[in-house]
């Protein structure tokens, strides 16, 4: 293989902890000075391409500064999700006081963790898999690169394999990615790595104790080690008229389909819920030239999750951008000839729809298990922190209740990047290698032209810190109970709340008081 090397600094240019950008060629390489010895990997994360460099170095960690993927820049190793590859490491010598850097060519920025071959003969055991969304993927390949070699079935109601589930309501319902784009792995790469995919294969009961699963067509499966990651129902509205045509809900990408098939340009739509589906799915139909109404029973959107102030600015985007609203109403009933045509609210008042979209929350998918405790609330499975059910058993994701280290509390979180990092988590417990759960939740929304990320869980506060300027939307609010920072939501702040993931993510947060200092620099505070 060809090697394209450059000078890239000198030594005295990158101190220890510092990273840079450079460019060899057409190539971009993320240098970085880590304990007085240089290393370079790929500049751009293997999620959705983001600029390492304008990201947090903590340590021999580099943390994404849009969804908080972390890799390890010695070796390139990915250590934290969403994405599922790890980067390239490029050769560094440094001659004189030169830093010098070779890439190959052709270049690959991204390489496909080591993982152990499938050898029955060698390890006789199966471990099975319920559910393909983001803690099934993650889970399958964690246990390869874990060293499992027996049998490894991942099972899904789904007739696709596993796919970026987060652009269901984002980009690809506006068609800024494509079909083609949505799969997170191709069918060759589970061949090649002996992970058998059973599609459309539902679960009716797993049995705990005698450790089987009985599937709809009658086929049962005994396992070893279990996961199950089926994630969330959606909920449905219990109102006359429900069972019209043109009234969906949106969890799969089958339904995604159906709203677009629905959704042509001039139609009117009806988006029930104003929390992160229900708005993501208004700006989605919106820009696809649909006249977009939201009902709900909140007074603003997002209120009970990011508090007043912030869920008010989400409102003032929307209406700029042409959504109406009729908040602190319900849906009393449905009306039309076999298709949805007529919504009416709670208070008498009549709204004109070709189609509904209930975004209302999701119901955890667990009515097939027995033998593990249930959350008396929502039916969700109690787990402990290594994720662990029953003997043998494991849970991650939507339906997994867990003991959140920072707090004692027992959470359950439902957002795409918590599910990837249960189900590495889980794997390794899977196969023995005892790892409690301590990751830091992160979630993300774009909705028009308007980024919010958010870091931590925060069900509810004494009060929330403003940083920055909420008018010109570039603030971080910070969520404080009990004089502890539990969560912070930002916009326009993405080197600096990555940060804080990494502050969250090492316990050092510093005190509200701090945080109420504007001069506050928390990537220094970071490397202090």
């Amino acid at each position: 293989m060809n090697q394209q090397e450059a000078i890239v600094a000198t030594v005295d240019e990158l101190q220890d902890g510092d990273m840079r950008q450079v460019s060899i060629g057409e190539t971009d390489v993320l240098l970085v000075n880590v304990d007085g010895t240089f290393h370079a990997v790929g500049a751009y994360c293997s999620h959705y391409q983001a600029p390492l460099a304008e990201g947090v170095l903590s340590g021999h960690h580099v943390v994404c500064p849009w969804h908080n993927a972390c890799f390890d820049v010695v070796t390139g190793d990915q250590q934290e999700p969403p994405g599922l590859d790890s980067l390239c490491h490029y050769p560094v010598r440094v001659d004189g006081d030169r830093v010098i850097v070779s890439v190959p060519e052709p270049l690959s920025e991204h390489r496909t963790q080591a993982m152990v071959q499938g050898d029955p003969a060698a390890d006789g055991r199966t471990f099975v898999i319920l559910g393909a969304g983001a803690a099934g993927a993650h889970a399958a390949e964690t246990l390869r690169v874990a060293g499992y070699q027996g049998r490894l079935v991942m099972v899904t109601q789904d007739d696709r394999l596993p796919y970026d589930r987060t652009w269901l309501s984002k980009d690809y319902f506006t068609g800024k990615v494509s079909q083609e784009q949505m799969p997170l792995r191709s069918p060759t790469f589970y061949q090649d790595h002996q992970i058998e995919t059973l599609l459309q294969k539902q679960a009716v009961n797993v049995d705990a104790i005698a450790k089987c699963i009985t599937f709809a067509d009658g086929d049962r499966l005994n396992y070893d080690a279990l996961l199950v990651a089926t994630g969330g129902k959606p909920r449905q509205l219990d109102v006359p008229g429900k069972e019209l045509q043109n009234v969906f809900t949106l969890r799969s990408f089958a339904d995604t389909e159906k709203i677009l098939s629905a959704a042509q340009k001039g139609a009117r739509a009806v988006v029930v819920g104003s929390s992160f589906i229900g708005m993501e799915v208004a700006s989605g139909l919106t820009q696809r030239g649909v006249s977009v109404t939201v009902v709900s029973p909140a007074s603003l959107p997002f209120k009970k999750i990011l508090g007043e102030a912030i869920g008010r600015i989400f409102q003032q985007v929307h209406e700029e951008n042409g959504v109406s609203f009729q908040l602190g109403r319900k849906i009393a009933c449905m009306e039309g000839n076999g298709k949805v045509e007529t919504i009416m609210l709670d208070n008498g008042d009549r709204l004109t729809a070709d189609l509904v979209v209930v975004g209302i929350g999701v119901q955890p998918a667990t009515d097939y298990l027995e033998g593990v405790a249930f959350h008396p609330q929502d039916h969700s499975v109690m787990v402990d922190e290594y994720l662990k059910a029953a003997d043998g058993l494991y849970a991650a994701g939507d339906i997994a209740r867990y003991p959140d280290w920072r707090t004692d509390a027992s959470v359950r979180v439902e957002h795409w990047r918590v599910a990837a990092q249960q189900g590495r988590i889980a794997a390794y417990n899977m196969v023995g290698q005892l790892t409690p759960f301590r990751g830091v939740p992160v979630f993300w929304t774009m909705q028009f032209q308007f980024p919010l990320r958010y870091v931590g869980h925060a069900e509810e506060w004494d009060e929330i810190i403003f940083n920055g300027d909420l008018q010109q939307r570039e603030f971080i609010a910070f969520y404080v109970k009990n004089n502890q920072v539990l969560a912070a939501a930002s916009s326009q702040r993405d080197t600096e709340t990555a940060a804080i993931f990494e502050l969250m993510r090492l316990n050092q947060m510093p005190a509200p008081d701090a945080l109420r200092q504007e001069a506050l620099n928390l990537v220094e505070r970071l490397h202090s």
